[in-house]
């Protein structure tokens, strides 16, 4: 499988994949993400690797679990953004009628909590709207001078 498409002048900073909409399928995301990351420079053990191989596994496991249409498959898109130094994560499905729940039940509900992991972890996040289903992006910083540590404060100037 090519992972990249390159042309002899430049090199491409978009990887665009359909997967089944299935546990393995969100498994292989997750693992296509490492492989693409370390493809353009982030090691698989790197910070940016983990942080975007958690949104893609979330993202895909939701696209399977709540997103999924019997027969139709799920998109991932990670498209490398070095303007920016950062990373957007797209996961679309074929699903539009179910709205995304946020933190709506109970301390105690099993659901609904993956979406704060998505909150936490990027810098932004959305949702978008597509002629056939929807398609969830979350974009994270690559470099460690724009995310800074929580735990310690941030010296001011």
């Amino acid at each position: 499988m090519n992972l990249e498409i390159s042309t002899p002048t430049t090199q491409t900073t978009e990887l665009v994949q359909r997967l089944s909409a299935t546990p393995r399928g969100a498994r292989l995301a997750r693992r296509l993400t490492s492989t693409q990351l370390a493809t353009w420079g982030y090691p698989h053990d790197s910070d940016p690797s983990h942080t975007a191989q958690l949104l893609v596994a979330e993202l895909a496991s939701n696209a399977v679990t709540h997103g999924r249409v019997p027969g139709r498959d799920f998109e991932l898109k990670l498209v490398l953004l070095p303007e920016r130094d950062t990373l957007r994560v797209e996961v679309s499905d074929t699903r539009g009628d179910r709205e995304l729940r946020f933190l709506d039940g109970g301390l105690e509900d099993e659901n609904g909590r993956g979406l704060v992991v998505v909150f936490v972890l990027s810098a932004r996040w959305g949702v978008a709207k597509r002629a056939v289903g929807k398609t969830v992006w979350a974009e994270i910083p690559l470099s460690a001078r724009q995310r800074p540590c929580p735990r310690r404060r941030v010296p001011e100037g």
